[in-house]
C-alpha cells in the first residue's frame, strides 16, 4: 500500500519538475526545495507510527498550497493524493475521498484545471486499487496464518496419536506378556508343580510299596500329560493363523503405498487364504511390492492399481494390474528377473501382459 502511495508521489513530482525546466519564470531554487520537503515529509510518513499520519499529511497539504501561490500553480497537483489519503484515516468510504480530492479544482488556476482533474482521477483509481489489493494480500496472509496453525494442530494431533498408538501397542504387548505368563503360573506350573510331588513320593515308596510307587507315578504321568496339553492349547491360541499373517501383511504394505503415492490402489482376495504358505505369502509379497515400484516407475498416467489375490483348486494366482498405456514390448529388467527367480524357486510362474494397461501374475501351485 505505500508503495502505490509513493510511486504516484514521484511521477507527480517528476512531472512537475519536468515543467519547471521548461519554464524560465519558476524560482528553481525555491521549486527544488518545497518539492524535496514535500518528498520528505510523506517519506516520513510512511516511516513513522500511524498516529503521525494526519499531521504529515496537512504539513503536505499546506505545503502543496503554499508551493502553488508562491512558486508555481503546478503544485496544487499534489493535494488530490494527500486529500485522499488523509480521508481514508477517517472513513473507509470510496465516494467521500474522491469528491474532497475534485473540489478544489474550483480554486487551481485555469490552466492547469484539466490536468488537476485528470491527476486526481488517476490518484484515486491507483490508490483505491492498490488498497484494495493491499486488503486482499492481508486477507490472503491471515487465510495462510490460520491454515498453518491449523496445520500445526493437526500435525500435534497425528504425531500425538502416533505416541498413544504406540503406547497403547506396548501396553497390549505387557498385558498379553502377563497374561500368558498368569496362565502359565497358575495352570501349567501347578501341573509340573504336583507331578513333581508325585514324583518325589514315589521314589521314597519305590522300595517299600512298589504298587503304591507305580501309582503315584501314573497319577504323575497324567498330570505332565495335562501340562503338555494345557502348553498346546495355549501356544495354539496365541499363535495367528498364516492367512491373518500373510493378508495383514500385504495390506500394511499397500496402505504404507496409498499414504505416499497418489495412486487408487485396491485389494481383493478370493479363496481359502488358509492354503497359502508361509514361504508363498513371502513371495507374493515381494511380487506385489515390485510391481507395485514398477508401476510407479513406467506407469505415469495411471490412475489406479488392482492387486487380486485368488487361491483356486490346484494354483494360486496373484495379478497386479495398473490401468496406464501399457508397452508393446516388455524389457525385464532386474525387477521383472528377481521376481522370476524367486518365484521359480518354489515351483511358480511369472506373467507379464503390457496390451491392456500392465499387469504382473504371479502362479504358484497349491502345497498339499
Amino acid at each position: 500500500m505505500d508503495q502505490w502511495a509513493l510511486i504516484n508521489k514521484l511521477v507527480l513530482i517528476f512531472f512537475i519538475a519536468l515543467n519547471f525546466v521548461y519554464k524560465e519564470t519558476v524560482d528553481i531554487p525555491w521549486a527544488v526545495f518545497l518539492l524535496l520537503t514535500y518528498f520528505c515529509l510523506n517519506i516520513c510518513l510512511h516511516l513513522l507510527k500511524q498516529r503521525y499520519q494526519v499531521g504529515l499529511l496537512l504539513l503536505s497539504i499546506a505545503l502543496s498550497i503554499i508551493g502553488s501561490v508562491n512558486v508555481s500553480p503546478l503544485f496544487m497537483l499534489l493535494l488530490p493524493l494527500s486529500f485522499v489519503e488523509l480521508t481514508n484515516v477517517w472513513t473507509k468510504q470510496k465516494v467521500i475521498p474522491f469528491l474532497l480530492a475534485v473540489i478544489p479544482v474550483a480554486y487551481v488556476d485555469q490552466s492547469i484545471q484539466a490536468v488537476y482533474v485528470l491527476v486526481a482521477i488517476y490518484t484515486f483509481l491507483t490508490y483505491t486499487m492498490g488498497r484494495f489489493y493491499h486488503l486482499r494480500l492481508m486477507k490472503n496472509e491471515d487465510q495462510l496464518d490460520a491454515m498453518r496453525i491449523t496445520q500445526q494442530k493437526l500435525m500435534k494431533q497425528i504425531n500425538d496419536n502416533d505416541a498413544f498408538m504406540k503406547q497403547s501397542a506396548y501396553m497390549f504387548k505387557l498385558e498379553e506378556r502377563n497374561r500368558i505368563s498368569q496362565e502359565i503360573h497358575d495352570d501349567i506350573g501347578h501341573s509340573i508343580a504336583g507331578a513333581l510331588i508325585q514324583m518325589e513320593a514315589a521314589k521314597r515308596m519305590m522300595s517299600l510299596n512298589p504298587e503304591k510307587a507305580k501309582e503315584l507315578l501314573q497319577n504323575a504321568i497324567g498330570i505332565t500329560q495335562e501340562g503338555i496339553d494345557s502348553i498346546r492349547f495355549t501356544l495354539k491360541n496365541m499363535k495367528p493363523t498364516t492367512e491373518q499373517v500373510g493378508v495383514n501383511r500385504l495390506k500394511l504394505s499397500i496402505d504404507e503405498f496409498i499414504t505416499k503415492h497418489d495412486k487408487h490402489t485396491a485389494l481383493t482376495c478370493k479363496g481359502n487364504m488358509d492354503r497359502i504358505t508361509h514361504i508363498q505369502w513371502k513371495v507374493i509379497h515381494d511380487n506385489v511390492t515390485e510391481a507395485l515400484t514398477n508401476s510407479l516407475k513406467y506407469a505415469e498416467r495411471s490412475t489406479q492399481i488392482a492387486i487380486d489375490v485368488n487361491v483356486l483348486n490346484k494354483l494360486i494366482r496373484v495379478e497386479v494390474k495398473d490401468n496406464g498405456n501399457g508397452a508393446v514390448k516388455v524389457e525385464k529388467g532386474l525387477g521383472i528377473i528377481g521376481m522370476e527367480e524367486r518365484t521359480a524357486a518354489i515351483d511358480g510362474k511369472i506373467i507379464i501382459d503390457g496390451t491392456d494397461g500392465f499387469s504382473v501374475t504371479t502362479l504358484l501351485p497349491i502345497q498339499h
